[in-house]
């Protein structure tokens, strides 16, 4: 055999090898931080369709991504939850009698009802080379652990000689929130095996970014080490995130050695106080921005939303237009994963603009440092730097109502609200009397405000002549730190239960909340029957308020409609003369020495390029 000949079979046997086959390769440690070298950018279904995303909707997205997004940088489609469930619903899963899509492996297949393309046993495959067609990629997204149906049925374990699925399982650190699957018991024998036939099973299927759920809280260390191990050895290069936060600042250095993003927040909703908090959390995790690891913001809450999914009605973002602009921003300056949320086609010209500045986009892909230089409470100043250019960036976020409840304004604080059976409501009965407003507050207990699902039920406005509904009168201003404050139903959207009853009068809201009202002529009382919803009582182990009644702002600080933010250019080390451009609005502000400010409205951003003037 002549050495030519022996070159050219050696030549198609590293072809083959490398050419990304289940099972051919095995990838060497730490080298998946080479597959997002830049935080990924795509769209995700969840914020518009829930759990029933169906295969015309994905290919309608994908269209529109290729055609109008694709060139600036946008590439993933992501199918989210449940595609494997034959009766789902939106606003909530189907619990109660879920028919589950599995194979003879105990692996979770695609209903084909809703994804046509799947019939016959070839999964996503046509749906991923669609997608692929595009010149796009393809995720999906899956829970931890391993299917309860395959527990019962006792179904065997791909790669293994005689192991079953009811060898594997543990029920201890079971999702509280959708109970589809068991925890898999990592030391077992078969563990590693299952998770290796779902990414081999993946990996053909050509799917490049998979979102593991209720992974990251509680943390789950060791079905993260067999999920990273499956990966590597599938043989394809899929990009990893975990879900949902907050991901323990403890297991920094572990995540970001499994994971390429993971979660620091639980899910993000159209809502002010999900971006404050959400940024408030940022603070301790902006060091462990690198490439190819990436703490994740959430998914883009914006363009049109909740068309089947799990947050209120079908609606275009909530958010004003400032609050739109600094979600964008801070996302950037951050340099967050970019997972759009909303259904690209019903995207308005706003949205798309938002989804499309070359020179934002920039930041996302090109900044480093990314950092916080300040934080007063109202006045939050962000940077990064351009290492190509030596300029910097800086995003100066205004938040003037950022509301510290001063409890002494109060007229009602109540005792601490648990989930424990003897402490999960109390009664209020406050004499308001000659008072103008009423203003109804839910606060933290202190353990973040995870779940804090809170009702005011049956509120009264007692006078000497006649009673008033609350719930009849048109509030001021209502805001939540999750979901929008309801009448009549739960902020879940569902029937007001608290201690087990049933309630059809109502407030639903969630801690962090201030709801205003003006109070008519007349009344000089106000009862409620104050408490926890069953909501959270049922999905959760933490939720903790207290209530509160307030006849005065709750805080001695009033908001205002914009402050200036000043930056001191010197302390940049931008010395002399420097041109000061708009990236937003794509336009330059001038140029400045010394000092820059600027006035930012409430809830507002300026995102700025500074750039040092070269002398002539």
């Amino acid at each position: 055999m002549n050495r030519k000949f022996l070159f050219a079979c050696f030549g198609i046997a590293s072809f083959l090898v490398c050419a990304g086959q289940p099972g051919d390769r095995a990838f060497r440690q730490g080298e998946f931080k080479k597959w997002a070298p830049t935080p990924p950018m795509g769209w995700n279904s969840w914020d518009c369709y829930g759990s029933t995303v169906e295969e015309h909707e994905v290919k309608a997205n994908a269209d529109y991504m290729a055609e109008k997004l694709k060139a600036f940088g946008w590439e993933y489609i992501v199918v989210d939850i449940r595609w494997f469930v034959e009766n789902d619903k939106a606003g909530g899963y189907n619990q109660t009698d879920p028919r589950y899509v599995i194979d003879e492996y105990g692996r979770y297949m695609p209903d084909i009802r809703r994804f046509p393309s799947a019939a016959n046993g070839v999964g996503f495959k046509k749906l991923a080379d669609y997608v692929h067609g595009k010149g796009l990629k393809f995720g999906i997204h899956i829970m931890r652990g391993i299917p309860k149906v395959a527990v019962e049925r006792k179904l065997p374990v791909k790669g293994t000689n005689n192991i079953t699925a009811d060898q594997i399982y543990s029920t201890d650190l079971q999702c509280t929130w959708l109970r589809d699957n068991y925890t898999i018991m990592a030391d077992k024998p078969g563990a590693q095996e299952y998770y290796n036939s779902l990414l081999e099973l993946y990996a053909s299927w050509g799917v490049d970014f998979i979102k593991v759920d209720d992974l990251s809280r509680p943390y789950h260390k060791a079905e993260i080490e067999l999920i990273r191990k499956a990966i590597d050895r599938c043989g394809r290069p899929i990009v990893l995130s975990t879900s949902p936060g907050e991901t323990p600042i403890e297991a920094a250095a572990h995540v970001k050695e499994h994971a390429n993003m993971w979660r620091m927040v639980d899910d993000v909703w159209d809502t002010w106080a999900h971006i404050t908090h959400l940024m408030d959390v940022s603070k301790k995790w902006y060091p462990y921005i690198a490439p190819g690891t990436w703490p994740d913001c959430d998914m883009i809450p914006l363009g049109r939303i909740s068309i089947r999914g799990e947050r209120g009605e079908n609606r275009m973002s909530s958010l004003s237009i400032d609050e739109q602009y600094t979600l964008m921003t801070f996302w950037t300056i951050f340099r967050s994963p970019l997972m759009f949320g909303g259904d690209l086609p019903g995207n308005d010209d706003f949205t798309l603009s938002l989804l499309t500045n070359p020179e934002v986009l920039y930041i996302t892909n090109n900044s480093t440092s990314n950092r916080l230089l300040s934080d007063d409470g109202n006045r939050i100043i962000w940077l990064a730097d351009d290492p190509k250019t030596g300029d910097v960036f800086a995003a100066l976020f205004c938040y003037t109502d950022k509301t510290v409840i001063d409890e002494s304004r109060a007229i009602y604080n109540s005792k601490l609200v648990t989930y424990e059976p003897d402490e999960q409501s109390t009664g209020i009965k406050v004499n308001i009397k000659d008072s103008k407003k009423l203003y109804l507050v839910v606060s933290d207990g202190g353990d973040g405000f995870h779940w804090d699902h809170a009702n005011w039920i049956e509120p009264m406005l007692v006078g000497k002549k006649d009673t008033l509904k609350l719930t009849d009168v048109k509030w001021v201003k209502a805001a939540a730190g999750w979901g929008t404050p309801t009448i009549n139903k739960s902020v879940g959207g569902n029937v007001l239960i608290v201690e087990k009853r049933n309630y059809q009068d109502g407030i639903g809201t969630h801690s962090n909340s201030i709801i205003e009202f003006d109070i008519p002529e007349g009344y000089d009382t106000f009862t409620t029957l104050a408490g926890l919803d069953n909501e959270c009582i049922e999905n959760t182990e933490g939720a903790t308020v207290k209530f509160h009644v307030f006849t005065q702002y709750p805080s001695t600080t009033m908001p205002q409609d914009s402050l200036n933010i000043a930056l001191d250019l010197n302390e940049l080390g931008l010395i002399g003369k420097c041109k000061v451009r708009d990236l937003w609005t794509k336009k330059d502000l001038g140029i400045y020495s010394g000092t820059f400010s600027i006035d930012v409205r409430n809830h507002g951003v300026r995102l700025v390029r500074i750039s040092k003037m070269k002398r002539p």
